[in-house]
């Protein structure tokens, strides 16, 4: 059967085998579907869709808060064949023209919340943006976009007659690169059945779960255990944002039993003043993803009962690399745990030989839930994928028994407050301001986020400030993103071939400011 492996299926085959049983419990628009009422309404959408001329392989973008409707937009067009684009509603208006044209998107489905930004986007015209069909998820979205509720009335609910094979692409997400401009991550239908049987075989997932989606949708991070529910037919209680005291409020509430946080929002839960009025016996675990939980945090939780386990993953492959579960997340702390069930994971030299145990080299990863490719960057593929292999540029250890522990950043990846910030991408915004002679980025401790972008910078001009700095960044760049602190230097150290040494400044600024 060529469609066994659809992943928008899972949606079709969970209303028919539970119809009636409870699926999502949107918080925002305070309702409470079942399985089968988000089928009919994704259904509806992919009909509309189909009525306005989009085919097969086309791109369908989405750039909304988390919500029934960014499901229904998910799966409903995945069964036909529809590329997914999510999309992260913390880039600037320029920032997301740019994945909207790479990715050729005919469709954006969008929160009214987002009116502003898709405006800007709207204005460029047809040669600015790819965007033909605009669709506005809200009560009043922008005269040119088409309501979402709208668009939904009137159309069939059966299922659609043409279908995605398994080969088929599923979503494009974009991923900021190490040249400053974003890839697209192209994932298929197959690959994400793999990533989800993966998943469920490796981690702590019951049929009785009750999941709390906290995350943005438009990481893998949550689009994964969103698709993963779906499958083991858990009911879904979705946040429209990560506020730390509403997450306890809802844990009493809802009685959830698992999440997945990053290692600062699990802080920032800690630090709930009233933590300890609400009722969190039902948790049995939470899932950590982006960096390592410190120990602190993890025996914190295990001394309100919860036990944190602790995930490694990139989003070129699904989020499944290695996994840190139980008594190993205490006993082996830093350690990112072993290789997930359906994956290969191994720690290489620069031939590709395996390193002997505790001797660093890159990690590589294989696996069917890996990447298909970048979209439109064969290069970069090329670079990435092979030999069945993906190298993640990721640096690490793995000891005797398969455990794997992570020493550096992915090409210098920032990751602050879960967000990757690749420097490149914020160098080339400070080095197009006026003054500025060099600049280079390097992460720098942050107690908030775990780490902040630090710029460094050689003036060009004597009289240019910090301050100017930082609002040459304002606007350009997700805030996420800017610089949290500038410093001055008077030459950028760099290895012969012009490439920033990275680990020179770090410890030259970095130390020197600690010691």
């Amino acid at each position: 059967m060529k469609t066994d492996m659809n992943v928008g299926l899972f949606l079709t085959r969970r209303a028919q085998r539970n119809s009636n049983q409870p699926f999502i419990n949107d918080l925002f628009a305070k309702q409470r579907l079942s399985f089968s009422q988000v089928n009919e309404r994704a259904n509806q959408l992919t009909h509309a869709l189909e009525s306005r001329g989009l085919r097969h392989g086309d791109r369908v973008a989405i750039l909304a808060h988390n919500g029934h409707q960014f499901v229904e937009s998910f799966f409903g067009p995945a069964k036909s064949g529809y590329v997914i684009m999510p999309l992260n509603w913390r880039l600037t208006a320029d920032e997301l023209a740019f994945i909207l044209q790479d990715g050729g998107a005919t469709a954006l489905i969008f929160d009214e919340a987002f009116s502003s930004v898709v405006e800007q986007l709207h204005s460029r015209g047809e040669e600015g943006v790819s965007v033909r069909h605009w669709i506005g998820i809200g009560q009043n979205p922008p005269a040119f976009a088409t309501p979402y509720e709208e668009l939904l009335e009137g159309q069939p609910s059966e299922e659609p007659s043409t279908l995605a094979e398994a080969y088929d692409n599923l979503f494009i997400m974009y991923t900021s690169g190490t040249t400053g401009l974003p890839k697209g991550v192209v994932h298929t239908h197959e690959g994400m059945f793999w990533a989800v049987i993966n998943l469920l075989s490796s981690s702590d997932n019951q049929a009785s779960d009750r999941y709390l989606i906290v995350l943005p949708m438009f990481h893998i991070a949550a689009l994964g255990p969103m698709i993963g529910a779906t499958y083991r037919a858990n009911a879904l209680t979705i946040m429209r944002e990560a506020d730390p005291s509403k997450i306890w409020e809802t844990i009493d509430r809802e009685q959830i039993t698992t999440t997945l946080c990053v290692p600062a929002l699990l802080n920032f839960m800690l630090q709930v003043p009233a933590l300890r009025e609400f009722d969190h016996s039902s948790v049995r675990c939470i899932l950590a993803g982006a960096a390592p939980v410190p120990e602190a945090t993890i025996r914190a939780y295990i001394d309100l009962g919860i036990r944190i386990d602790q995930a490694y993953g990139l989003t070129e492959n699904c989020g499944c690399g290695c996994l840190l579960t139980g008594p190993d997340a205490l006993e082996r702390v830093g350690s990112t745990g072993k290789a997930f069930m359906h994956t290969e994971v191994r720690v290489v030299d620069e031939s590709g030989k395996d390193q002997p145990p505790n001797e660093p080299g890159e990690v590589i990863i294989r696996g069917r839930h890996v990447m298909k490719e970048y979209w439109n960057r064969p290069d970069a593929t090329a670079e990435t994928l092979r030999d069945g292999w993906l190298y993640t540029g990721d640096i690490a250890t793995a000891d005797a028994d398969g455990f794997v522990t992570i020493c550096d950043r992915k090409k210098d990846m920032i990751i602050s407050g879960g967000e990757n910030v690749y420097p490149a991408e914020v160098e080339a915004v400070l080095l197009q301001m006026d003054g500025v002679a060099d600049a280079a980025v390097i992460g720098e401790p942050s107690e908030r986020w775990g780490e902040s972008p630090l710029a460094v910078i050689v003036r060009g001009n004597p009289d240019l400030s910090d301050n100017a700095i930082l609002e040459h960044c304002n606007g350009k760049l997700a805030r996420f993103k800017q610089p949290a602190r500038v410093l001055f230097t008077d030459a950028i150290p760099r290895n012969p071939s012009g490439k920033i040494l990275k680990r020179v400044l770090r410890e030259t600024l970095l130390e020197a400011a600690s010691g």
